[in-house]
């Protein structure tokens, strides 16, 4: 599922029409009212240094309406903020195409049944036949780009949509408070880390999304990790991430070596940089980006920030 949630940020424009995001939003925004009944989520981070505050908050990339409003306390720190600091900014959908184009799209007179063995290529068409998506229209589109579009409708038929994720929550109150908004990364930067994948690993990360649907351990594995993370469940979210990153896959090594181990230390230096110009943050991005020693709070008591976990 994680694949799923590192993606989300970069494929939204393309999965969900932007007026069905906004109408899904409004909604969530018009619901702000602090009530005290509202249950701890994520996970939160103060971060300080020089007599200067920001603030650090987990998120998952999926959602339910059920989850909003968010609690006092992460609102508190998101109105304290003068900006709303995301992994990266899909609101370009210009640059958004160009990057899929570039990484995630086959050239001409080339296609993904090329790449796949008869065995793959059937057992590719029956999951998309039953994830009710055209084989025509992913023809074009590179194994892990297929994988990740059927894990991310996958947990949507679980009742787990995307236009009802975190950071759209955040971006729609930036926008509505006139928040300035900044991305520790760029879109591009994050589907060019999926095609760094040889081909032979496009296909086995392909094979064990397939086999992960098909045992439906894909989605409970998701759906455990969404879960610890509603009920502020730090200690889960950490044992769920151990026990993901320590499968013997391509899939595991993946997340593991480059889209944690390789992203954490630049997020934290991106949020470095924010703090050394003053500015008044409030950092929103994947929970399992926070969790562990080489997670961006460790990073960050590296570099002499004073960070504590508030849950």
């Amino acid at each position: 599922m994680f694949r799923v949630a590192v993606l989300f940020i970069t494929l939204l424009g393309l999965l969900a029409p932007t007026a069905h995001a906004e109408r899904k939003s409004d909604n969530r925004v018009a619901s702000t009212v602090a009530r005290s009944d509202i249950p701890q989520r994520g996970t939160l981070y103060r971060i300080e240094r020089a007599g200067h505050t920001a603030w650090l908050f987990g998120t998952v990339h999926i959602g339910q309406s059920a989850f909003y409003p968010l609690e006092p306390k992460v609102m508190r720190a998101f109105r304290q903020a003068d900006a709303l600091v995301i992994e990266a900014d899909i609101r370009d959908q210009a640059n958004l195409q160009k990057a899929v184009t570039r990484y995630a799209v086959y050239p001409e007179h080339d296609s993904i049944d090329h790449h796949l063995t008869p065995t793959q290529w059937q057992a590719l068409q029956d999951a998309l036949a039953k994830a009710g998506l055209p084989a025509a229209q992913i023809q074009r589109l590179k194994p892990w780009m297929v994988a990740n579009l059927l894990m991310l409708q996958a947990m949507t038929q679980a009742g787990y949509p995307s236009e009802q994720g975190i950071e759209q929550y955040f971006l729609d109150l930036a926008h509505k408070e006139n928040k300035q908004v900044r991305a520790l990364e760029t879109v591009g930067y994050q589907l060019s880390l999926f095609d760094r994948l040889t081909p032979a690993q496009q296909a086995d990360y392909l094979q064990e999304t397939l086999e992960d649907l098909q045992a439906n351990q894909g989605i409970e594995k998701g759906i455990q990790l969404i879960e610890a993370w509603k009920t502020a469940d730090h200690a889960k979210m950490v044992a769920l991430k151990q026990a993901m990153l320590a499968e013997n896959t391509t899939t595991s090594s993946f997340i593991d070596n480059v889209l944690l181990k390789e992203r954490n230390p630049g997020m934290a230096n991106g949020i470095i940089a924010l703090l050394e110009k003053r500015e008044r943050i409030f950092v929103a991005i994947g929970a399992l980006h926070l969790l562990g020693d080489d997670g961006v709070p460790a990073l960050l008591r590296t570099r002499g920030y004073r960070v504590t976990r508030i849950y």
